[in-house]
């Protein structure tokens, strides 16, 4: 077996021990890495109904046969568990130096179990594996433990660390490494801190695995430079993924004011232009020359880094159009180690429910010095507001009562991130039936939508391009590991990856070998789904109910007096189902999964169909 270091590290918290477990060439066929390993590593291992915040539930940091080669954007991890904010699998990607040291301390993944009996720092050094304490930092900010963490072993170690967000149990809080980068929305924090575990360190010194190193060295670094000329080229990085927020205030697809509007006048002093105009500094993950992470000062001095989504809900989304105040609140996000995303949807919310009767309080929309004292009390979950505004908007909505539910935004438990799909059907289903929750990261079709189709339809042509993303953004990009972004903003050829990773591997892959394994993928983490939900039905895979609402309709614009309408998303849905092959109820057929060499599963999801007969209403993060 080539490309893989063949070793999973396994470390327990509660009895301070450690193994290194081998497994097999067929599991790494099968998986490939990256969030492959983890749905199968989550599915097998944990029990239905355990605490998300238990000393039963495991923390999955998987790599896959790319990490950390040198090739375009390939310094990325998958950090897995299961989710406190949804109940289900959860993951998310973040750029860090872990992606390189842990496959050089000889593992393709990690999973941490059980609970420390104090706060805890792990360090690894190739075989040696060391359970320190995080005293220290405890109750410190993702900034300050980073720094603590590089002034005792050096800026070249791999470094995961959590926030007071992950430490107080945020069911959102992510987890930091490097200057800005942050991963694992649905609150794999929250999973860090539930164990006590404050920081992971890896230092590795073996050879990254690779069938053919010399040839995978002059392929990569060759496409690197490629990359980086097509970057200066088409000038991408000067404004950076902030530069599609001008694009959507233009075509309607804003958040604005808990996405009650999908445009606003006064946009544009949020915008890529003027972030650019702001720069102070720029930041990117490893192996990236297409840097994004576009830094400015914030309203306090400090240096915020920025990117399109928590501009679009920590800025518009709050009607606040400040830029140094927008920074403030990301600033204090990745501080506390929040998801920016599902901490601004929470605010908007909170003030459309105070505006609405629903809830009682004083803050309002454009209220930034208030929207800094709410943040702080989510993080340190500071009295009953704190506690509340920490459970995410769904737990909130249901709490509030009062129809609340409606346009509190988010599916599944997650919230959604920064397109206002009020009039975009196709994006709309793309966060219905994103297995994670609405997260834009499994599959972006709005300007397929708009530039390519009439943003009408609900033909079975956008169920056909959501699933042909899910395969790329989900599934191939999210097992190899790498960043989407040299394929989405410079048109790098998909068929690059299956050239690297045959390269590290040995073997002869193409495009349709990495697209069935990302079907495969899907398919188990729906089954994830209906073993914690198996009372779910296909209501489960629709965007919030204010999107549906004629009463919310735009009064002016491109899309004035247009709303998306449930009969036609609900066929819309179907031929999502038929084309994934998944039944009426959205699990995956007897048929699809034994195709996907999923037999032994198969005989679960039968159960669950059977279950699902009898279903009730949704019942995502209970």
């Amino acid at each position: 077996m080539k490309g893989w270091t063949g070793h999973i590290l396994r470390v327990n918290l509660t009895n301070k021990s450690f193994k290194k477990e081998s497994f097999s060439e067929e599991f790494a066929k099968t998986w490939i890495g990256g969030r492959g390993f983890a749905v199968k590593i989550l599915y097998d291992e944990l029990k239905p109904g355990i605490d998300p915040l238990g000393p039963e539930n495991k923390l999955v940091v998987a790599l896959g046969p790319i990490s950390g080669i040198p090739a375009p954007n390939t310094g990325k991890a998958v950090v897995a568990a299961k989710s406190p904010l949804t109940g289900f699998y959860g993951d998310g990607n973040l750029g860090t130096r872990i992606s390189e040291q842990l496959r050089k301390a000889g593992y393709d993944a990690m999973i941490v179990e059980g609970k420390a009996e104090r706060p805890t720092m792990l360090y690894i050094e190739d075989d040696k594996v060391e359970f320190l304490s995080a005293d220290e930092v405890w109750g410190q900010g993702t900034y300050a433990t980073n720094d603590w963490i590089y002034k005792k072993y050096g800026r070249g170690v791999g470094v995961l660390n959590i926030g007071q967000g992950g430490e107080n149990l945020v069911r959102y809080a992510v987890i930091r490494s490097l200057e800005g980068r942050s991963g694992g929305r649905p609150g794999m924090g929250a999973v860090m801190g539930s164990k006590l575990l404050k920081a992971i360190v890896v230092k590795g010194t073996q050879p990254l695995p690779s069938a053919d190193p010399k040839a995978m060295k002059e392929l990569g670094l060759g496409d690197l430079k490629k990359v980086g000329a097509m970057d200066k080229k088409t000038g991408w990085s000067i404004q950076g993924t902030t530069g599609i927020l001008a694009w959507c205030n233009e075509v309607a697809a804003l958040p604005v004011r808990n996405f009650r509007k999908t445009s606003h006048g006064d946009a544009w002093n949020i915008d890529g232009e003027r972030v650019n105009a702001a720069r102070v500094a720029t930041y990117g993950c490893p192996t990236c020359t297409m840097r994004c992470g576009i830094t400015i000062h914030d309203k306090e001095g400090r240096e915020s880094e920025l990117d399109y989504e928590n501009v679009g809900l920590l800025g518009s989304n709050l009607e606040i159009f400040e830029l140094a105040q927008v920074a403030s609140l990301n600033y204090l996000c990745d501080d506390y180690g929040l998801d920016t995303m599902s901490a601004g949807c929470v605010l908007s919310f909170y003030a459309d429910a105070i505006e609405r009767g629903a809830a009682a309080g004083d803050f309002k929309f454009g209220d930034a010095a208030r929207a800094k004292e709410l943040l702080r009390m989510a993080a340190l979950r500071e009295g009953k507001l704190g506690n509340l505004l920490a459970d995410g908007s769904l737990r909130m909505a249901r709490e509030f009562g009062h129809g609340s539910e409606a346009y509190a935004m988010q599916v599944k438990g997650l919230e959604v991130a920064a397109y206002n799909c009020k009039f975009i059907p196709g994006q709309a289903l793309a966060f219905g039936v994103s297995p994670i929750g609405a997260h834009h990261r499994e599959a972006w079709i709005i300007a397929f939508e708009i530039k390519h189709t009439t943003r009408e339809s609900y033909g079975p042509e956008k169920a056909a391009k959501v699933i042909e993303l899910q395969r790329i953004r989900g599934g191939m990009f999210e097992t190899l590991v790498g960043c989407r972004f040299p394929w989405i903003e410079l048109g790098w050829p998909l068929d690059n990856y299956p050239k690297y990773f045959n390269a590290a591997t040995g073997l002869d892959w193409t495009l349709d070998d990495m697209y069935k394994a990302g079907d495969r993928i899907y398919a188990l983490i729906k089954l994830h789904y209906l073993r914690e939900f198996p009372a779910a039905t296909r209501k489960d895979d629709y965007p919030p109910a204010v999107w549906f609402d004629p009463s919310n309709a735009d009064a002016e614009g491109p899309i004035a007096g247009r709303c998306l309408e449930a009969d036609k998303y609900d066929k819309l849905l179907q031929h999502y189902y038929d084309q994934r092959g998944f039944d009426e109820r959205g699990i995956p057929t007897k048929e699809l999964l034994n195709k996907l060499g999923l037999s032994k599963e198969a005989a679960a999801a039968e159960k669950y169909a059977k279950l699902s007969e009898r279903a009730g209403q949704p019942q995502a993060a209970k």
